[in-house]
């Protein structure tokens, strides 16, 4: 289908600054925290939103708690915002965690994990994890139930979203529902076909992506870490349910596919749906990409309706 109009619009601003990946990491989060926030989203309202601070290792990070319409007890949905692990915060994922929540009927807790550099890996896993466990741990507290819990994301925090399923397998965690993957990142090797199709001009360059890479790792040895790279977990057949949602133009479409093919043969039902004209980040924009953001939240609410709960 090629690029849609919105995408147009988004990738004529976005390349009209200097290349992300031609800036340092600080530079980049220092522009960002001082961006002004965009006004006039139009999102359904939230019944309640309340900011919490919460322990982790070493430290404390912010969560989100987005509380529907209704008397409860509600499921909850574990939200880890996009930015290649370096970027993002609770302002970026605010519009799509709100139609989430009400669209959904759940809790949505959105994680506000530490960023790389200043956090490498394994700090935001961790971090994740911690806020997985809260919410879990804290279920009657936040008016709803532990025994079904979804996580989901957005690009680098769909890949949190998919690592936080093997985690809770391995050790023996919160019991998972779901998994909701908005173009997730799987596997951070960079050589898929997509990968050269997509390499410049679609917002995520190829470029882009090593750079965040590289400043989430501390050796390339550990791009090769299926808690990096979940695609590279050997057995999957005991992860919960997916839905995948692919922007067409994105880098990351591929391993999405493969990461789709590789539970399908493990016997773990999967929804796949790829949004033609779309491009890698829409779901943080939500006023540009009203539409798309809203097909996504709709797929996801159809999907975990069918999903039965543990």
């Amino acid at each position: 289908m090629g690029l849609s109009n919105s995408s147009k619009q988004y990738l004529d601003a976005f390349y009209s600054g200097p290349l992300l990946q031609s800036l340092s990491a600080q530079q980049v989060q220092e522009a960002m925290s001082a961006a002004p926030l965009i006004e006039g989203i139009e999102v359904p309202p939230v019944a309640k939103v309340e900011n919490r601070t919460i322990s982790v290792n070493d430290g404390e990070i912010g969560i989100r708690i987005y509380t529907p319409t209704g008397r409860g007890p509600f499921p909850l949905f574990i939200y880890y915002h996009g930015g290649g692990w370096v970027l993002g915060d609770l302002e970026t994922s605010d519009a799509g965690c709100r139609l989430l929540a009400e669209q959904s009927g759940r809790v949505v807790v959105s994680v506000d994990y530490r960023l790389a550099p200043q956090y490498r890996f394994p700090v935001p896993v961790e971090d994740s994890y911690s806020a997985l466990c809260w919410a879990n741990d804290h279920a009657d507290e936040l008016n709803a139930v532990a025994t079904d819990i979804v996580v989901g994301g957005d690009s680098a925090g769909g890949n949190l979203a998919t690592v936080m399923t093997i985690l809770s397998e391995v050790n023996n965690g919160p019991s998972i529902s779901a998994q909701a993957l908005i173009y997730p990142v799987t596997n951070l090797d960079f050589t898929t076909s997509s990968y050269e199709k997509f390499a410049e001009g679609h917002g995520l360059d190829k470029d882009l992506m090593i750079w965040f890479g590289e400043y989430y790792v501390k050796n390339k040895e550990e791009f090769k870490n299926s808690y990096v790279s979940p695609l590279l977990h050997e057995n999957v057949e005991n992860l919960p349910p997916a839905i995948i949602i692919a922007a067409e133009n994105d880098v990351l479409v591929d391993e999405g596919i493969q990461y789709r093919d590789k539970l399908k043969e493990a016997g773990v039902s999967v929804d796949y749906l790829q949004l033609e004209g779309s491009i890698h980040g829409y779901f943080s924009n939500m006023s540009l990409f009203a539409d798309e953001t809203k097909t996504t939240v709709d797929a996801i609410v159809k999907f975990l309706s069918l999903v039965p709960t543990k």
